[in-house]
């Protein structure tokens, strides 16, 4: 198991596991339109920007490619594991990459929650620093949290 950083030719690997995974697991936590919605802000063009800028890995297990996560500054996105492979501790080896890629640079790693990820983040000790919530289509609502983490673990909350 490992992690690679994506060129463009792997485009449609990363795509088709961003795509996969919010299709599968988000319709479970959200309604339609926050699922369009994040389709929508993972855009083919959203993709191959990141890929072009350096910033999108992709975690290879098992002879293939199973997940996904992008590293822009000191925030960790994009992070996708493909449904089949998700509770088995792949998710969890690509933050702690992608947490050491961050940390080589900067004192705290920052990140916006799912739903579907909130527990896996709060229990690497990301704290939620700030509550979002977007209307999309057909009145529906995307809600997430932004969360930070310091680099020994620690994240000094706006409330400290």
């Amino acid at each position: 198991m490992g992690i690679i950083k994506a060129t463009y030719e792997h485009f449609e690997i990363v795509q088709k596991i961003v795509n996969e995974t919010i299709g599968t697991v988000y319709p479970n936590y959200y309604p339609q339109g926050a699922v369009v919605f994040f389709l929508r802000h993972h855009s083919r063009e959203a993709i191959q920007k990141a890929i072009a800028g350096n910033e999108v890995f992709l975690l290879e297990a098992e002879g293939e490619f199973v997940g996904t996560g992008s590293i822009k500054e000191n925030e960790i996105n994009r992070l996708f594991v493909l449904p089949a492979y998700q509770g088995k501790g792949f998710g969890t080896f690509m933050m702690d990459e992608l947490e050491a890629i961050v940390f080589a640079a900067y004192p705290e790693a920052v990140l916006d929650a799912s739903l579907p990820a909130y527990e896996m983040y709060s229990h690497r000790g990301y704290v939620p620093v700030e509550y979002h919530r977007i209307k999309t289509d057909n009145g529906h609502y995307l809600c997430y949290h932004v969360m930070k983490k310091g680099c020994c673990g620690k994240f000094d909350s706006p409330s400290d």
